[in-house]
């Protein structure tokens, strides 16, 4: 592959996991007694470390200590949202012409090949964007995949704000996007947070590139478990139950 980096948004507190993991950043909670961050980071390995650029905040220096210098590191001084968090890397990107993937710190479930894959495709395609979805019947909260009467990406929709006829679209975002690095950082300044949490989402970024007339593609993924994050003790026990079975498949 060409020139690739990636940014990894791990600034957040994880309120709704305070209970169970006292003073560590969300990026930092154990699952399966690693920090969900590391299962991320492994899966993205394909990257060279010293082109991967972590976006911290909360207790960043519990990140720092474990993970040491092989990262860049960004801090996020206000968590003003999933955009916010990548546009704190612009200016390290400002001479970058390549490729830059954006995982979530809080989604260890992700896979490696599937993970180089969507960036091969990416690459090989010419698109300005290319993000990750899949199917799950029982993640009725997700994102769904818009798509205009030509069957080409149109919009993601927060599950919350669905209609009716929307809620039964089965194609889900996974939150997993690669893209052209001269296009995102073009857009990213146009980026809004007219919404309820004031907060500026990289979510939008796919929407704005199509209104631009901008190449967005899809790249479709078998296991939809994998689009499973991790916000709650609930999320967690199920998290570790699919890590189980897979490793138990693996052996």
């Amino acid at each position: 592959m060409k020139a690739i980096r990636a940014i990894i948004p791990a600034a957040g507190k994880g309120s709704r996991l305070q209970k169970i993991s006292g003073d560590l950043p969300k990026a930092m909670f154990p699952v399966k007694n690693k920090p969900m961050l590391e299962f991320v980071l492994e899966n993205i390995s394909f990257i060279d470390e010293k082109e991967i650029y972590i976006v911290v905040g909360y207790a960043k220096e519990k990140i720092l200590e474990h993970f040491g210098d092989r990262y860049h590191y960004v801090e996020q001084k206000q968590q003003l949202g999933t955009g916010h968090a990548v546009m704190e890397c612009a200016d390290h990107f400002v001479d970058f012409d390549g490729s830059v993937l954006i995982a979530f710190g809080d989604m260890p479930l992700f896979r490696r090949d599937e993970m180089e894959a969507m960036c091969r495709q990416h690459e090989e395609s010419g698109a300005d964007c290319t993000m990750m979805t899949a199917e799950n019947d029982s993640l009725k909260l997700w994102a769904r995949v818009i798509r205009d009467e030509n069957g080409r990406f149109s919009r993601i929709v927060e599950g919350k704000d669905c209609t009716p006829e929307q809620a039964a679209i089965k194609e889900l975002f996974s939150g997993v996007m690669v893209f052209n690095s001269k296009s995102l950082f073009a857009l990213l300044p146009e980026l809004g947070c007219s919404n309820v949490q004031k907060e500026y989402y990289i979510t939008e970024v796919p929407e704005l590139m199509v209104k631009h007339g901008m190449k967005v593609e899809t790249y479709f993924i078998k296991d939809g478990d994998d689009l499973r994050g991790i916000n709650t003790p609930e999320d967690l026990e199920m998290c570790e139950r699919i890590l189980t079975k897979r490793l138990a498949e693996k052996a």
